[in-house]
């Protein structure tokens, strides 16, 4: 006759946390297994900081935990600076990803097919003017072809190419009006200015 065996409370999870001062994001990877989790972390968070938090918030029990820092790239300015500084180097701030693997598997939820009530319209369009605006303060912008000038390039291909002929430049008298000018607004009374 099999005997139940009493279950064993764990080992961690010992350090309580009430009201974490971090933010931990879960990033979509659908290339992971079902029971693997990628969160990224702030620089200051361990291993265990993360499975003691994972099993006290949500009653996830993890079996093991990996984690590496990401190192940016080395850019010309801070991003986001209003005038850029060519030749002045930065390094943004280093990213932390840790990937646990859970004791059961997690389901991701299906991606939303329209976005209108997170009105990612209007983020889109705000994104793309600041983006135009930044292109302003670019040390080469001057160097860049204008809108007009593309235009003017098209309309010389069109024209090379025959596909468009060429109209003439009106002569002087043609603008001039024939007859006499017409007092457009008559009931319009102005103010008496003066004594």
């Amino acid at each position: 006759m099999a005997t139940q065996r009493a279950i064993r409370p764990p080992i961690f999870g010992k350090k309580q946390v009430f009201l974490p001062n971090f933010v931990l994001t879960l990033l979509r990877t659908p290339s992971s297994p079902p029971n693997f989790a990628t969160f990224l972390v702030p620089l200051s968070l361990n291993k265990l900081d993360l499975r003691d938090y994972l099993f006290h918030a949500y009653g996830i029990r993890v079996h093991g935990v990996r984690s590496y820092i990401q190192m940016k790239k080395i850019t010309q300015d801070k991003p986001g600076s209003k005038r850029p500084k060519p030749r002045k180097w930065f390094r943004p701030k280093s990213i932390k990803k840790m990937m646990v693997e859970m004791e059961r598997p997690f389901v991701w939820p299906e991606e939303p097919k329209e976005f209108d009530s997170w009105d990612k319209s209007t983020f889109d369009a705000a994104n793309k003017d600041r983006t135009q605006h930044e292109e302003m303060f670019r040390p080469d912008f001057r160097e860049k072809p204008t809108g007009e000038r593309a235009s003017m390039a098209e309309q010389a291909k069109a024209l090379l190419q025959g596909k468009e002929s060429w109209r003439s430049t009106p002569k002087e008298n043609e603008w001039d009006i024939n007859g006499e000018e017409v007092e457009v607004e008559t009931d319009v009374e102005l103010p008496k200015t003066g004594p």
